[in-house]
């Protein structure tokens, strides 16, 4: 399975936007471009694709930005992967003529469908607040200074 840059960006976007979410606070596509090195062009797409799926919310003016509609447990990787990546989660059309059709019931039902039903299950199992959980394992989350 390859899933396209937007699609990664936009994951990446989402976990970044739940590490740094706050109830009264929106956060800007300039600060996540900047904390994840993605282009601020490219994330208004995205967000555009994201908005659309009704995952993220935006406010105009000036503390105007995004926040997530629904809480980051949620939101599958479903939720956002399908947002964006609409190509992937189409069935496979038949391909064949109408006098192969067994061998074209035989494609769909033992492997078209069983690897569409597979990464379909994978991705809801996950969700937001799993990814950042995650990534805070790796130390991805915002780091604490102490003074002493």
């Amino acid at each position: 399975m390859r899933i396209s840059a937007k699609g990664r960006y936009g994951l990446a976007a989402m976990i970044s936007m739940a590490q740094n979410m706050s109830h009264d606070q929106n956060i800007t596509i300039i600060s996540i471009s900047e904390r994840l090195g993605i282009s601020k062009i490219y994330l208004e797409q995205v967000f555009a694709l994201l908005k659309r799926a009704e995952l993220v919310e935006s406010a105009k003016g000036s503390s105007g930005g995004y926040q997530l509609i629904r809480p980051a447990e949620k939101i599958t990787a479903y939720d956002i992967i399908s947002a964006i990546e609409q190509l992937l989660f189409e069935p496979t059309k038949k391909s064949l003529s109408d006098d192969a059709e067994p061998i074209e019931k035989a494609m769909q039902r033992r492997i078209f469908e069983p690897v569409d039903d597979a990464i379909t299950g994978a991705l809801q199992k996950v969700t937001l607040a799993d990814l950042v959980s995650e990534a805070e394992r790796y130390g991805g989350g915002e780091s604490i200074m102490y003074y002493i």
